[in-house]
């Protein structure tokens, strides 16, 4: 069974910093590619950032130098890093699992297996 809860949301200004972390209850941790996705309204679900099970992280371009992703294999966790905000990062983040043997950019293109239930990030300009 895996149980994925987020946290850290909230709501910023245009510029400003949040850090979202992701707390899996998954055994066998380290097999799992990670991830975060987000979903703003009325539009589709989409790749923020990943890291596969060897460690390789990839970026969605429109975060790639103000985000970044990073895993504690030994804590279970994810967080997600997120610098210089602006309005178009608003969305739910959803943190993400999965176990297939897929690498990094596959996952960020193509989804995961399992989600958590979300953490609100809304950026006013």
């Amino acid at each position: 069974q895996v149980q994925l809860v987020e946290s850290g949301g909230g709501s910023v200004k245009t510029g400003q910093s949040l850090r979202l972390s992701c707390a899996a209850s998954i055994s066998r941790y380290g097999t799992y590619g990670m991830g975060w996705f987000r979903q703003a309204p009325e539009k589709e679900r989409e790749g923020v950032a990943v890291v596969d099970r060897y460690g390789e992280k990839t970026y969605a371009d429109s975060v790639k130098g103000r985000f970044t992703v990073s895993r504690d294999d030994a804590k279970k966790t994810l967080s997600l890093e997120m610098n210089n905000l602006k309005p178009e990062d608003s969305g739910m983040y959803y943190c993400a699992a999965d176990r297939r043997e897929f690498g990094a950019r596959w996952y960020l293109s193509n989804g995961m297996d399992f989600y958590g239930q979300g953490t609100l990030v809304t950026i006013s300009s």
